[in-house]
């Protein structure tokens, strides 16, 4: 089985793959050829970084048409959650719509913003949490979130509740990073790679 993990201007891409290489998979390319990326098994659309800028980005190098266009299972990390919502807050930017829920800032108050370090999700059954304990626990590092909504399979409560993980069709996304989540974040890039 290939996996694609989709290479453009944002930050955590390789320790991603080096996730990927942890859990044995050395099938595993970091990639902007869309030729690769469409005929992998597997696509890992993750990053670190600002949601205007990124999407710009993508658009000028036809990624999003290329990630909107994906039949096998996808799965996005971070801001490729939110990138593949329909609108973020931050930039105020028109992102590639796959899911409809909508990123939003944490409103400042109580608690720090960023929301950073472990915290629980509670999750809807879905193949991508299989094996795991209820409530687990994941790392996460971000100002904005997605909205809860239709396409919500997990939610976290920070400041308000929001989604943790978003699911439609072949595509699947997380809010928290998998790459840092010691032995949850490990299954469930195994149960990603198993849907």
């Amino acid at each position: 089985m290939s996996v694609a993990i989709i290479k453009y201007n944002a930050g955590n891409i390789f320790s991603v793959e080096s996730a990927m290489r942890r859990i044995g998979r050395e099938d595993v390319v970091v990639t902007d050829d869309p030729d690769v990326i469409r005929t992998a098994d597997r696509v890992i659309f993750p990053g670190v970084g600002e949601a205007g800028t990124t999407m710009k980005y993508l658009r000028e190098h036809k990624l999003d048409s290329l990630i909107r266009s994906l039949r096998q299972p996808t799965l996005g990390i971070c801001i490729g959650l939110q990138l593949m919502c329909a609108y973020s807050e931050e930039g105020d930017t028109e992102c590639l719509g796959i899911f409809d829920e909508r990123v939003v800032r944490f409103k400042s108050g109580e608690h720090k913003i960023p929301h950073m370090g472990w915290n629980t999700i509670q999750a809807k059954e879905s193949p991508l949490f299989a094996g795991l304990e209820k409530d687990p626990h994941v790392y996460y590092v971000h100002s904005y979130c997605a909205q809860v909504g239709a396409h919500t399979i997990a939610t976290t409560d920070y400041v308000q509740p929001f989604s943790a993980a978003l699911h439609r069709d072949n595509f699947y996304a997380v809010q928290f990073h998998p790459e840092k989540s010691a032995l949850v974040g490990e299954q469930i890039l195994r149960n990603f790679l198993e849907v």
